[in-house]
Parts: C-alpha cells; structure tokens; sequence
C-alpha cells in the first residue's frame, strides 16, 4: 500500500543530482510512515540553488525516499500569478494523487490543500497533519498575507472540520482553532529518544559555576529571514538593556537565510557585536550549541509546537517564549510574553530576571517536561492510528 506525503516544503539539490531537506524532515521522520505504509513518495516545492554537495550533506537531510518536485510559486509575486506554473502543480499533485493509495496532506499548506481537493475527487483516503496555523502565519508575514490571512483560515479550517482522519501537533491549541468531526490524535512531530540524567546534571554544574551579572547567552533557532520568527524583537530588547548599562547580553542565532535584515536592526540599535549568526547547522552541531547558551529565547509570533523549543529544554535548559500557538504548553506561564504596547520592554525585563535560583529551577522543570515527548510513548500513539488510518480503507 502506497502513501503520497504532500507539504510546501523546499526539497534541495546538489550538483550530483541527489536530494536533501531541511529543518525537522529527516529519514527518522519517513520511517514513521514507512513502518505502516511499504512505500512513501513525497511531494515538495523544488528549490532552484543547487547546493555543493559536502555542504548539503554536512547542512541538510538527505533525501533517499522518491519525490516530485512543485515549481515554487510562493516564491515571487510573478510566479504566484504565473499560470503555466500552477496548472503545472495541479498536474504533478493530482497525477501523485491517482498513483497512490493513501493521501497525508500536512496543513497549512497550498500544496497540501490541493492534494485533499484530489483525494476527493478520485476517492482516495487522506489524513490530515495539523502543524500550524494558516491565520498567524500570514497575518504576521507581511501586508500582503493579511489580506489572505482570514480566507486561508476559513478554509483550513472547513477541510480539517471534514477530515475523517487528523493528527494535531499540540494538546489544545490547534485542536480549538481547528476542530474536527472525524477521528483525531495529538502527536508531536517532535520525538526525543535520549534522556541522561548527566545532561541535566551538566546543565546545572554550569548554572552554579555561572555569574549571570557578567554575561548570559541567549540563542533562537530559526530562519533568520522569515519575520514572524520573532528574532528582531529580541535583538531590539537587548539594545534596550544596553541603553541601560547591559552590556554583558549576546545573542546567538542558528537558521538559515539572508541574514542583512536582522544586521540593520543590532546596527540600529547598537549591538551588532552582541549578536552572533551561525547559519544552518546539522543536528548534531544543534545539540553541540545548546549546551553552551545560557537561556533559550522562542520568540514567534506564530507557532505550532516548536521542536526547537522542546529539544533545548531537554538539554535541561531555562527558557522563555511568546503567547503563540503551542508554546504556553510546554512553558511554566510566568515564562510567557505577552504582546501588548510595551512588548519590547517586557521581553528585556524577562532577560534580567533570570538568576541562578530561577534558572536551576527551570532547568529541572525543563528537562521533566521535554520528558513527555519520549519517542516511546508517542510512536506507539501515532503508529496506532496511523494503522486505523491504513485499515480505513478495507472498511469502505
């Protein structure tokens, strides 16, 4: 029994042909839907930069799974409209589509949306993986997303309502922003498998052995071009504190894309120095860096439930986020920003609140939490029904 996996994701390429992935997908992540399904082809948006290939395999996930390339619409107002291009997805998604026998579409996603639009038309079961939210996202991309934003919502929303089979991502917040009739799950994408004491225990020999009125690190993982990602608000609260005599915050940032926007802001606000790029790193260079910050920053304006979040609090590592999408689950609430009019100045005053009585504690808070998302306990949740899913089509 096939499965087609269709999302927006940017699938990259180097000069030898072969084919990588970004972020959270990697072969860990496929194995969860090849477990159940005897094969996966995976649908993604072609990225046209073709990669040195020692710099792909040291960056990125290869990709050893078939896949179909998308033309990248998203990528210019031009190509948007462009509808040679969109005619040409429609043909790919739809063909994929009719060669497969199962359909998950991960939402929000144009890709994706088009994929359950044929599922339907040919019959064919889908299931839906609920992993943000269409109207956060667009409404904090720019002027032109907020335009779309409330249509796209609306209609995410009337496809999850109709699913008869979605995974959530989170334990409520996607679940009431998205509700659905059918069959429903939560399962995060994130599943950790490397639980040592030792690693806590580290954490807070370094917290001891720290004068946080010195220095402190920060550190965020994130695209640094992507806006709602939230690094600016940061960078703009440490040149608050600098004004006031903090001259002892840096800030260190890992994520791929162009970097200049967030430069002009430290520039502006004089703390160029404090602020550290390290591009894109693998996961294994990730897990290297966390346990050399001080307090992890989840800055979004927009979230599902963030791995990244997750996978510093298992390294037993204090932490504060935003009031976005999944983060107020995984964060005690007095580690919550709130948005209002003097955001800026609340994020510097949770900077400086930090000490090493308060971050002990977080830390082994921390640490217990990311504990619930022991791969053991979820696979087995996620295969379970991803089985329910497969025998769906035997009950018809």
């Amino acid at each position: 029994m096939s499965l087609l996996f269709v999302h927006d994701t940017k699938i990259k390429k180097d000069e030898y042909g072969n084919y990588y992935t970004g972020g959270s997908y990697n072969e860990e992540v496929w194995e969860r839907y090849k477990s159940v399904f005897s094969n996966i082809t995976i649908i993604g948006r072609k990225e046209e930069y073709i990669y040195d290939s020692d710099y792909a395999e040291k960056n990125f996930n290869i990709l050893n799974n078939p896949c179909e390339l998308l033309p990248d619409t998203k990528n210019s107002v031009k190509s948007f409209i462009n509808i040679k291009e969109n005619m040409n997805k429609m043909k790919i998604i739809e063909r994929n589509v009719i060669k497969n026998d199962y359909i998950i579409a991960r939402l929000p996603s144009n890709a994706g949306n088009l994929a359950i639009r044929y599922a339907k038309k040919h019959q064919k079961p889908y299931l839906i993986e609920v992993v943000g939210c269409s109207l956060d996202t667009l409404w904090n991309y720019n002027y032109k997303g907020k335009m779309l934003a409330y249509f796209s919502f609306m209609k995410m929303r009337n496809k999850v309502k109709k699913a008869t089979f979605t995974i959530y991502v989170t334990s409520n917040f996607l679940q009431k922003r998205y509700p659905t009739l059918g069959k429903s799950v939560n399962c995060s994408n994130v599943v950790l498998t490397d639980f040592k004491e030792e690693v806590l225990n580290n954490r807070l020999r370094l917290i001891n052995n720290s004068n946080y009125k010195e220095k402190i690190s920060l550190g965020t993982i994130g695209d640094v071009n992507v806006k709602y990602k939230g690094q600016e608000d940061v960078i703009k609260a440490i040149g608050l504190l600098n004004k006031r005599g903090y001259k002892n915050i840096s800030y260190h940032l890992v994520g791929g894309g162009d970097q200049n926007r967030l430069i002009e802001i430290a520039e502006k606000y004089k703390v160029r120095a404090n602020i550290k790029f390290y591009g894109t790193m693998s996961h294994h260079m990730i897990f290297e860096w966390l346990k050399k910050i001080d307090v992890y920053v989840q800055p979004s304006k927009t979230e599902g439930l963030p791995r990244a979040l997750i996978e510093a609090m298992s390294f037993g590592l204090p932490a504060f986020g935003t009031k976005s999408g999944g983060i107020p689950e995984l964060l005690e609430s007095k580690f919550i920003i709130n948005k209002n009019k003097k955001y800026i100045e609340n994020i510097a005053n949770m900077i400086v609140s930090f000490n090493k009585e308060n971050m002990i504690l977080q830390a082994k808070r921390n640490y217990l939490e990311a504990k619930m998302y022991d791969k053991a306990l979820i696979e087995i949740r996620r295969k379970r029904f991803l089985k329910e899913f497969k025998n769906s089509l035997n009950e018809e």
